[in-house]
């Protein structure tokens, strides 16, 4: 233990910010002093200070262990500057590249072995063409640094070469330490609770204690309670990835009927069960690593197989045996050939009808993502949400939408006959997007169908959480609030963009599987009905919609049918193929709603999916299951870098910008108070309130820049970025561009980006100083009219009265349906030219204009106009003003496809 941890002065060891990027850096600012202080240019005392800045971090990690870090810090204290410089070179290099994991030299001291972790294994270790995965466990137990190292020495005698992982055990002795060290050291994978440890941590842990507080597991509210019961719970919550395993000398079969061991694997009989445990570690690590599917196809690549279907690409033959295509297998490898099929057997498996190695892949990414069943998609989320329409909406139903959500829920409805109830997202007019739809509109919509006594048309909620621009939805309140309403409400949570999410404990609880999960233990708390009564009692017998819209309502727990749906796009934020989906569902009606979602599945998947893709899902899935919360971790900490130096740099700060969420995110959305990730001040409490709290919160990987005071618009500074500097970006908008960063990208690419946009702006300001004053006002110009010469964004107007036959006066739903098929007759339909006086003339005068098909500008991606819908000056005004090439729906030569009026008219007969 460092003298600073000791003497409580360091930072608070729950400073989870900055864990693996802040850990790396601290070891290299010991590793620079020590080198300093070897060639003369340095002082011991720095590199004390330096030691001592590594706090009580280096407690929750196995590497290097108390015998090295006691080793480095005897040196130093010791004045011996080489050796010390010696130690730590090779310590700060071993973590910096993971070696340690690998290499059994690397945990021995200069004078002897120190109970080598990798004794036994040394000749499996040693292979260098097979290195078995290595993965760390947190041994929570009384007197850890005495008992705990000598348990650390036992399991270690344990191994054998015929295991498959290799893993190294971290002892703690408190609660509150085996928490901060699941947090803190993403290697943990696995966790063993020994009776008899006590709560208290013997560090700094203030901010960590708070949020314990706020989920119920701080000293008083387990006072009493059974503690490695609720020390399981607690670790669930934060990780439910992690094995957790039991050793106690108490009556272990009656400990094992407690329903709180639920989240125990395996509860052990302390004094005789050591090697049980050690193989039960091994097994549940296992379980997790295997790929059914992906397994089962390397298999299959390797066998002598004759193809007689049709693909002839498998097997590779007609690539290799080319003269012309050769090339093509040189680039791609043999492998991706072999294990290319159109077969369904043979080792394989159905995706349209699983019953092998596809189910159990889909079974386990269903235990990984907290659903009760996950379907692999394999042409897309878009395909994954017309799937969820198609076998839960019929014709004539109504489904509350968000206007601006993708297209392909719009489209969804389109086939599916459903009719679409349009509740408008906050407009972020400065920056030409639009946010999420508040709650009071979805209540709104539901109370009004309410009134008019047309409720029971309602089938679904559909919503993006998270928007493309980062806005994050209070799903759970979201879901209860519209559940007191209408009790079997089913929900569709487009999370194309927010599949990563499960595996961060701050982002968790606003997914859709994790907010349904929490409802449902709410549920079976006999507290919840007490609460319903209670807020019936203080509404009164029959409340106005003014008093339930500000009402946070609660649910009658004994009426509520809990049916969510969620789709990600597992290809954007995981290491999947492009195209590579999932379908989550939690509905406790899926028995009977089966069949019809196996029709939509046959209607939309195709007979032919390609089988990388379907391995790439596998894949994803051990990947996030293991590793994941590292992963997201560190996407979460490249942003964060990302926000800080581009804010903070003193000349890219003048002509760039990252939005926080102050600006994101309107005051009455942020009932926290909570301002940006960079607050000074802001501590993880905060961060934690704000998510349990807030109405909106904004997801730290998604960046909004803005580049229009820098004299771009969104599209241009994309194609500069891409063209000159090799920066690849997705969305834009007028004045800004969006930059996400995910588990791929690394602190290299934080520099790239910093040195890029430092390269335009020292050229913005070499152009300003030769062009005079003629070039500066332009300049000027420019960015006035990108950033305060914006267009107003259009609000849905209302369907055409044709297409309402039988909607209700209060809500603006319509058949889309009969809309879009009707343009598919010529002659009942006509073109009007956008900046033509006939425009000009009906929007004025009449007859109205009424939409054939979806006008969707890019950028800002959302439909601005769909079949049916009543032209409005509006939208007309922000279609003039738009400066973008790419507007789908829309031929600029002809104008606005429309619908005649007096077509639309018979449709309403």
């Amino acid at each position: 233990m460092s003298k600073a941890a000791k003497s409580g002065n360091a930072e608070a060891v729950d400073h989870f910010f900055s864990l693996s990027g802040g850990r790396a850096d601290r070891w290299r600012d010991l590793n620079a002093a020590a080198k300093d202080w070897t060639v003369g240019a340095g002082s011991q005392d720095a590199v004390q200070s330096a030691f001592d800045a590594l706090g009580a971090y280096e407690d929750f990690f196995a590497f290097p262990g108390k015998s090295l870090m006691s080793e480095l810090e005897d040196r130093i204290r010791q004045g011996s500057a080489e050796a010390s410089g010696q130690l730590a070179r090779r310590l700060s290099d071993s973590i910096l590249t993971r070696s340690y994991k690998h290499d059994k030299s690397e945990w021995e001291s200069v004078e002897q072995v120190a109970e080598a972790p990798f004794e036994g294994s040394a000749t499996a270790l040693g292979r260098t063409e097979m290195r078995r995965p290595y993965f760390e466990m947190l041994l929570v137990s009384p007197g850890a640094g005495t008992r705990g190292e000598q348990q650390v020495r036992e399991l270690r005698r344990l191994r054998r070469p015929e295991d498959e992982f290799i893993y190294e055990s971290i002892p703690v002795g408190s609660f509150e330490d085996a928490i901060c060290a699941v947090l803190a050291n993403p290697a943990i994978s696995a966790v063993t609770i020994f009776d008899g440890f006590a709560y208290g941590s013997r560090h700094d842990a203030s901010i960590m204690r708070g949020f314990l507080t706020s989920v119920g597991f701080d000293s008083k509210s387990v006072a009493g309670e059974d503690l490695s019961l609720s020390l399981a719970e607690a670790l669930k919550r934060i990780r439910p990835e992690l094995d957790i395993y039991l050793l106690s000398d108490r009556r272990v079969e009656k400990l094992s009927g407690d329903p709180r061991a639920a989240n125990i694997r395996r509860v052990l009989y302390a004094v005789e069960e050591l090697l049980e445990l050690h193989l039960s570690i091994l097994e549940g690590v296992e379980e997790r690593f295997q790929t059914p599917f992906f397994d089962n196809l390397k298999k299959y690549a390797m066998r002598p197989i004759s193809t007689f279907h049709a693909l002839p690409i498998a097997r590779g033959k007609s690539v290799f045996k080319s003269d012309w295509i050769r090339d093509m297998g040189e680039f791609y490898g043999l492998n991706i050939f072999l294990a290319e099929s159109s077969a369904t057997t043979g080792g394989l498996d159905s995706l349209l009808e699983p019953t092998g190695n596809i189910k159990d892949a889909q079974e386990k990414a269903a235990r990984a993502f907290g659903a009760d069943h996950v379907f692999f998609v394999t042409n897309g989320t878009s395909t994954s949400n017309k799937m969820v329409h198609q076998a839960l909406v019929a014709p004539g139903d109504i489904v509350i939408l968000d206007r601006n959500c993708h297209k392909s829920h719009h489209y969804g409805l389109v086939l599916a006959g459903g009719q679409p109830l349009y509740v408008e997202a906050f407009p972020m007019t400065a920056y030409s997007m639009y946010g999420a739809v508040p709650l009071k509109s979805i209540k709104k919509a539901l109370l009004d169908l309410k009134s008019e006594g047309r409720l029971d048309r309602v089938k679904m909620v559909d919503l993006t959480n998270c928007t493309f621009d980062g806005h994050i939805y209070n799903t759970r309140r979201v879901m209860e609030e519209c559940l007191a309403i209408k009790p079997d409400l089913i929900f569709l949570w487009d999370e194309a963009w927010f599949g990563f999410a499960r595996f961060s404990p701050f982002l968790r609880p606003r997914t859709a599987m994790g907010a349904a999960e929490a409802i449902e233990k709410w549920i079976d708390d006999p507290g919840s009905v007490e609460a319903y009564e209670q807020q019936q009692k203080q509404l009164g017998k029959n409340p106005s919609n003014k008093k339930l819209l500000e009402t946070r309502l609660i649910p009658d727990p004994r009426k509520v049918r809990i049916r969510v749906y969620q789709t990600n796009s597992t290809h954007k934020s995981m290491s999947a193929l492009r195209q590579g989906s999932m379908l989550l569902v939690k509905d406790v009606e899926f028995p009977s709603v089966s069949a019809q979602f196996r029709e939509a599945v046959f209607t939309h998947a195709s007979t032919s999916p390609n089988q990388q893709l379907i391995a790439s899902l596998d894949i994803a899935r051990r990947q996030m299951e293991i590793e994941g919360y590292g992963l997201v971790s560190n996407a979460i900490e490249i942003a964060l870098n990302i926000r800080n130096e581009v804010n903070n740099h003193p000349k890219i700060s003048k002509y760039f910008k990252l939005l926080g969420a102050d600006e994101m995110v309107p005051d009455e959305y942020r009932q926290s108070g909570f301002v940006d990730f960079l607050s000074p001040g802001l501590s993880w409490s905060d961060q934690v309130r704000s998510m349990h709290e807030d109405e909106f919160c904004l997801d730290p990987t998604r960046m909004t820049l803005v580049c229009g005071t820098a004299g771009y618009d969104g599209t241009e500074f994309k194609k500069l970025l891409a063209d000159e500097y090799n920066i690849q970006l997705n969305k834009t908008s007028r004045n800004s561009v969006l930059l996400q960063s995910n588990i791929n990208n690394t602190r290299s690419d934080i520099a790239h980006l910093v040195h890029v946009l430092l390269d335009i702006c020292n050229k913005i300001e070499k152009r300003l100083a030769n062009s005079g004053e003629v070039g500066k006002k332009a300049f000027a110009d420019r960015v006035k009219t990108l950033m305060e010469d914006v267009p107003d964004l259009p609000n849905f107007s209302h369907f055409h009265e044709g297409y309402r036959r039988d909607a209700g006066d209060k809500t603006p739903e319509g058949d889309m349906r009969t809309a879009f098929y009707g343009a598919y007759n010529a002659d009942g339909c006509e073109y009007v030219g956008l900046n033509s006086t006939e425009c000009d003339k009906r929007l004025r005068h009449g007859p109205e204009m009424i939409s054939a098909n979806f006008v969707i500008p890019y950028p800002p991606g959302f439909p601005i106009m769909v079949p049916g819908q009543v032209i409005t000056q509006e939208t007309v005004d922000f279609m003039r003003k738009l400066d973008v090439k790419e507007i789908h729906g829309f031929e600029r030569d002809r104008g606005l496809k429309l619908i005649r009026p007096e077509f639309a008219k018979k449709r309403s007969r």
